[in-house]
């Protein structure tokens, strides 16, 4: 989130983002959060103004007292009686309005790249560069839930009497076909430097405040009854969180992290879980990349977040899209994002199956998260994060694409190696 001095410096910029992301409801946040400085500076100079007082009177009652003269020390102290008083409620005006200053700035969303399409809503996202044709079949061809019934290699009727819907139970080949994407991912990240880090599936409000924005996550993920903790709802969140309040010192940088983890989402709102299957579930595996920067380096590190998962796709010989996210459909926390979407012949569409983001320095803000350089002045260092690989819907996207007359699935050849076996078809 842009903070104060630079809103003060940048209105008209700050003014004109919030039009290219369709929220000119919020135009008039903008001169309150200035006014609103302007007021907090004034309350404290007159709180210092206060306290400066109170010292000085402090030392000269003692210095009167010490030299016995009782005349000056009494009216001295007369003098001095309704400074406490007035100290509080200068302190309380004060914090009174860092508060509504604070929430005024978290209302106010990140400065999009220049490079973002201006749209008004998920409509005008732009796709971009596609990667891999998708395969022509000379057969029907049956959607994931059909083929894994038909395999035997899946429960969902189970999973929905012991948990609802939006679950499974993976058995077989196919379980050991997700435990064979998680191991692929994660040692192609390794092979990129990249950091393997296994993290907290719970996490405090005040990180998860601080990584997302929770007005707009909060229909998304599980929170723990009686305690102060959330259900990760993907792992960049713990990655991103174990910095908080930290001070990383700018030759540490960057920090490349993978994180492989179950995340929980509830799923509601305009999607929810409305069909059987693997692609919208409330509980899946994800392969999450992240990288803490340099702001000078961050788009060099959003353009190799993007390339990791573009390979790892093509390595899986699957087809894709880069989609890019229009200026009305960021989240507020985002300064761009580019989304990679699967070739589903079932649907004939492109679809979702992760997203790369820069939130360049909105989580360092909100997480307190500096970095120092050589000479001790502190910046805020930049967080980026990318879906490696979900397994779930990557899942979907092999036995939709890898599917064979006789029903069977052909697995992809990179995953062999993990599998022990080339192809998936009827237990005997």
């Amino acid at each position: 989130m842009p903070d104060i001095r630079y809103i003060k410096e940048n209105s008209n910029l700050v003014k004109e983002n919030l039009k290219k992301r369709f929220q000119e409801n919020k135009i008039p946040l903008i001169d309150k959060v200035i006014t609103g400085d302007t007021e907090w500076r004034k309350l404290k100079g007159e709180l210092d103004q206060l306290r400066h007082e109170r010292n000085s009177l402090s030392d000269s009652i003692n210095k009167a007292k010490k030299q016995k003269n009782e005349h000056l020390a009494r009216s001295l102290i007369e003098k001095a009686k309704d400074l406490p008083g007035k100290i509080i409620q200068t302190e309380e005006k004060t914090k009174a309005h860092e508060t509504e200053i604070r929430e005024i700035l978290n209302q106010i969303p990140n400065m999009l790249h220049k490079s973002v399409p201006i749209g008004k809503d998920e409509s005008q996202n732009k796709p971009r560069k596609k990667h891999g044709t998708p395969k022509k079949f000379n057969f029907k061809i049956k959607n994931h839930v059909e083929l894994i019934e038909q395999l035997g290699i899946a429960d969902f009727d189970s999973s929905a009497r012991t948990s609802g819907k939006g679950f499974y139970y993976l058995q077989g080949k196919l379980a050991i076909l997700n435990q064979a994407l998680m191991r692929f991912a994660v040692d192609y990240m390794l092979k990129k430097k990249y950091t393997l880090v296994e993290t907290p599936l719970m996490l405090r409000k005040k990180v998860v405040d601080g990584v997302v924005s929770f007005e707009d996550f909060q229909d998304m993920i599980y929170k723990i009854d009686g305690e102060d903790l959330y259900l990760i709802g993907t792992a960049e969140h713990s990655l991103i969180g174990k910095y908080i309040n930290q001070v990383i010192p700018e030759e540490k940088l960057p920090i490349k992290l993978v994180a492989v983890s179950s995340c929980f989402r509830k799923e509601i709102g305009s999607h929810g879980i409305n069909e059987k299957g693997l692609w919208r579930t409330h509980q899946f595996n994800k392969v999450e990349q992240i990288v803490i920067c340099k702001p000078k380096e961050s788009y060099k590190y959003f353009d190799e977040l993007l390339k990791n998962s573009i390979d790892i796709y093509k390595k899986l010989n699957i087809p894709i899209r880069e989609l890019e996210f229009c200026s009305g459909d960021i989240g507020d926390l985002k300064a761009k994002q580019i989304d990679i979407e699967t070739f589903r012949p079932t649907t004939n569409h492109y679809e979702e199956v992760g997203s790369c983001s820069n939130l360049t320095d909105a989580q360092s803000k909100l997480l307190n998260l500096k970095s120092v350089n050589k000479k001790g002045e502190r910046f805020f260092p930049h967080t980026l994060n990318n879906t490696a690989l979900a397994t779930s819907r990557a899942m979907v996207a092999i036995l939709e694409n890898y599917q064979l007359k006789d029903g069977s699935i052909k697995v992809p050849t990179v995953l062999q190696k993990y599998t022990s076996f080339k192809k998936i078809e009827k237990e005997k």
